[in-house]
């Protein structure tokens, strides 16, 4: 099983995207965000954090594809307190304006979670339910496969070195112009099996000059059944710049 999960990441790379006739706004066929963001404190106390994020959004016939790279990184003297990387690619095939049958793959480390790793795939259908020139809602339904690593002391405690569930996959994507500036953003992606795993984001997005501007957002990721030790409730919050291209 995690041999085909492999393959179907591989397969699927190329491909990634929300269904649309704007995916791309305007004329070009290619498009991205580069996001970064830093706090450093010295004195008393040496706290670090690094916060990256580069997405590429690319229309290619009938396929819109994206793809994601994110990472987080903390440090509290000397001690890393958080780490966390994430790669994903998802393909949409546009049947009509609105709908779409998509495919994506996911590979993130996060060692914090007890897990050396996570690899997760999910295929099926997507529909944009509104859209105007300044808002859209996207909902994507279908189902999926999860496969985790744990690491060496999460082993020996569960009795196994790792863990898989089909599960069934939904999100919702809602973004809306606030004003020519500003744009508010909400995604909720969830994957139900064994347990619940889902993720939301919140942001806003605030033009500061040209294509440089300003992002605050709040990440709340859960987890109904967390391993020993572990909470089921991460949050995180960012004031990161984002440059559009």
């Amino acid at each position: 099983m995690k041999k085909a999960l492999t393959a179907a990441l591989l397969m699927t790379a190329p491909l990634m995207a929300n269904a649309g006739a704007d995916f791309v706004k305007g004329d070009k066929t290619f498009a991205g965000e580069a996001e970064l963001g830093a706090t450093l404190t010295t004195g008393n106390t040496d706290t670090s954090s690094y916060k990256g994020r580069l997405s590429l959004k690319h229309e290619l016939g009938d396929w819109e594809n994206q793809y994601l790279l994110e990472g987080l990184y903390k440090e509290d003297t000397g001690e890393v307190t958080a780490k966390r990387y994430l790669a994903g690619a998802q393909g949409n095939y546009k049947m009509t304006d609105r709908s779409y049958l998509f495919a994506n793959a996911n590979y993130e480390v996060d060692p914090f979670t007890g897990y050396d790793y996570t690899m997760s795939g999910a295929a099926g259908y997507g529909h944009r339910l509104y859209d105007t020139s300044k808002t859209f809602l996207d909902v994507e339904i279908g189902p999926g496969y999860i496969y985790q690593r744990l690491d060496s002391e999460q082993a020996v405690l569960e009795g196994t070195d790792s863990n898989d569930s089909v599960v069934a996959h939904g999100v919702i994507n809602f973004e809306t112009e606030i004003t020519d500036t500003s744009k508010f953003q909400q995604r909720f992606v969830a994957d139900y099996g064994d347990k619940l795993d889902a993720r939301s984001e919140t942001s806003l997005t605030a033009n500061i000059i040209g294509a440089l501007a300003m992002k605050f957002a709040i990440i709340v990721r859960y987890n109904s059944e967390p391993l020993d030790d572990k909470k089921s409730t991460d949050t995180e919050t960012n004031m990161t710049l984002l440059y559009s291209f």
